[in-house]
């Protein structure tokens, strides 16, 4: 199964900052949902498809969720909470881009994401979980940076990962450019087609 970011991990030896000016000005993706279910009746609502998933919302910190991924070689629960969010100086930030100028008034912000597989066949060739994983400063998306988290302590390599058996978790990271002097930095993580889990991490 391709992965969204093997490509891009393996043509670049330095960190990538990927779509940072366009990605940090847009929103969260809820607002083309909650514009879709302005007019939805209330049988609708009462009476939800079965096609569509009921997830996402805000989650307590320590709280997790539950969610599906369809993987290779078929469909996997996950149990996934975020940890804990580490965040950088701007000194660090202009270290870890190709160009200083990109990470300019930013900071690394880097997610600790916990997942264990609950149900679902054994993965052998990786896993695309972490392909959920956003995160949100101040209610803006930030910029992810390719290649960055894989050395951070305490994360592991997902594509390292060539064995995972039910019972099993692993720690993946994801570090992204977020403005220096964000009050909140928000770790987001959803299902395909589903609405976000959120957990909120408020910066002093």
């Amino acid at each position: 199964m391709p992965h969204r970011k093997t490509a891009l991990r393996l043509a670049a030896p330095v960190a990538v900052l990927a779509l940072a000016l366009t990605a940090c000005g847009g929103g969260d993706d809820d607002t083309g949902a909650d514009a879709k279910g302005a007019g939805t009746t209330e049988s609708a609502a009462a009476s939800p498809s079965p096609s569509q998933p009921v997830s996402g919302g805000d989650m307590a910190q320590g709280e997790s969720a539950t969610g599906r991924v369809a993987e290779d070689p078929g469909e996997v629960t996950y149990d996934v909470v975020a940890q804990k969010v580490e965040v950088g100086t701007e000194a660090e930030a202009a270290k870890a881009v190709a160009d200083a100028a990109d990470a300019k008034g930013k900071v690394l912000a880097t997610a600790h994401i916990k997942y264990t597989h609950k149900n679902g066949p054994a993965l052998t060739e990786g896993s695309d979980v972490h392909d959920g994983t956003t995160v949100f400063a101040d209610g803006q998306r930030g910029g992810v940076l390719i290649g960055a988290s894989e050395d951070a302590p305490g994360c592991e390599d997902p594509y390292d990962v060539e064995s995972w058996k039910q019972g099993e978790s692993h720690v993946f990271c994801e570090t992204y450019v977020i403005p220096a002097g964000a009050t909140s930095v928000e770790v987001h993580w959803s299902e395909e087609d589903g609405e976000p889990y959120v957990w909120k991490f408020p910066q002093k």
